[in-house]
């Protein structure tokens, strides 16, 4: 192949600002590509990864981004049929070979590789990755911008996976607590499957844009306490005859508050899913499980053969995207990264090279 001379933003240091190098690509595997990014999103594993709360597998210099959308434009020997093809990058590359992957848990294979962890990411103009799981795109895309489409790669997939784990049905209630960057997608999907969805958060800004995107009631949880605010759902709930039993409550918030929230919905028969992720340790009585009745899972990341369902809802535009997602330049990524830190970022950052 002929060298391809790329740019990446790379991590150097937590909590500094990422630099602007030069790389060449000049060697592909046999059954990897290189694909040229059009967008990729910011998520909140990249503020962990940034910050420091959260290592990256990958020792520093690292280009972080997992969120990516492109083209491809060099392969190796094995992936030729993938040449300028438009591909999603799954946040989660599976093996396909081990126990995990066979049994349809392919998301947690352990040796799975997750791009801007274990190896170069997206916030750079190319990145060479496995082709095995890539979500091939359609050249219609029905309106949408390519780079639009990158944030499926997680912040879509992830609670549809999410969906999928809880069994929900037409019919359901679906409780979505933080309805920001995942959440919102969160109540699209248990809105799309014929629930009835209540969004709790503590933006009164995120819940309007909640309900304008699906949700059927809204709830603040700013100043309450666990009790007021459990009390408060029971009322809705009774108010408006919802289902008293098998709620499905998905935690997406990444908060220990958000956690505990959760858990104190659990309902007879319900389920309580923890998608959002936090350092942070949260007191609760597992006893409650058994008296309930109920259970509780936890989800990373999503199956690569969930991404060609979800894209296909996106281009049909059963989930909205378009309302949820801001552009800018790559070459902003400090300061929008900065922007992320102080959380004054209303919608998730795509960067463009």
């Amino acid at each position: 192949m002929e060298p391809i001379t790329a740019t990446g933003y790379f991590l150097t240091e937590f909590n500094r600002p990422l630099e602007r190098r030069e790389f060449t690509i000049d060697q592909v595997g046999d059954a990897e590509v290189v694909v040229k990014v059009s967008g990729c999103g910011l998520c909140h594993t990249d503020i962990t990864f940034y910050s420091g709360q959260v290592t990256p597998k990958h020792p520093m210099p690292l280009i972080l981004g997992h969120e990516i959308s492109g083209t491809v434009v060099a392969t190796g020997s094995m992936g030729r049929n993938w040449l300028n093809k438009k591909v999603i990058v799954p946040a989660v590359l599976p093996c396909g070979e081990c126990e995990l992957c066979k049994n349809e848990r392919e998301n947690i294979c352990q040796k799975q590789l997750m791009p801007g962890n274990d190896f170069h990411g997206g916030f750079a103009t190319h990145l060479k990755v496995p082709f095995r799981f890539l979500c091939e795109v359609p050249d219609q895309l029905n309106g949408f911008e390519l780079a639009q489409l990158s944030v499926i790669a997680d912040a879509i997939t992830t609670p549809y996976q999410s969906l999928q784990r809880s069994g929900l049905k037409a019919g359901d209630l679906a409780v979505v607590i933080g309805v920001g960057g995942i959440g919102i997608y969160m109540v699209q999907h248990a809105k799309n499957a014929g629930a009835k969805v209540i969004a709790i958060d503590v933006d009164e800004q995120k819940l309007q844009v909640a309900q304008q995107q699906g949700a059927d009631f809204i709830f603040s949880a700013k100043g309450k306490s666990e009790k007021d605010l459990k009390d408060g759902i029971r009322e809705l709930v009774k108010t408006n005859k919802l289902p008293r039993s098998f709620w499905k409550v998905f935690e997406t918030s990444g908060t220990a508050a958000g956690q505990q929230t959760a858990f104190s919905l659990l309902s007879f028969g319900g389920t309580v899913g923890i998608v959002g992720f936090t350092m942070e340790k949260t007191p609760v009585r597992l006893s409650n499980l058994m008296a309930f009745d109920a259970q509780m899972f936890g989800n990373w990341g999503c199956r690569p053969q969930y991404y060609p369902p979800v894209l296909a809802e996106v281009l049909a535009k059963r989930v909205r995207l378009r309302e949820n997602i801001q552009e800018f330049a790559l070459s902003e990524i400090n300061r929008v990264i900065e922007m992320a830190m102080k959380h004054q970022l209303t919608k998730r950052a795509i960067f463009v090279p």
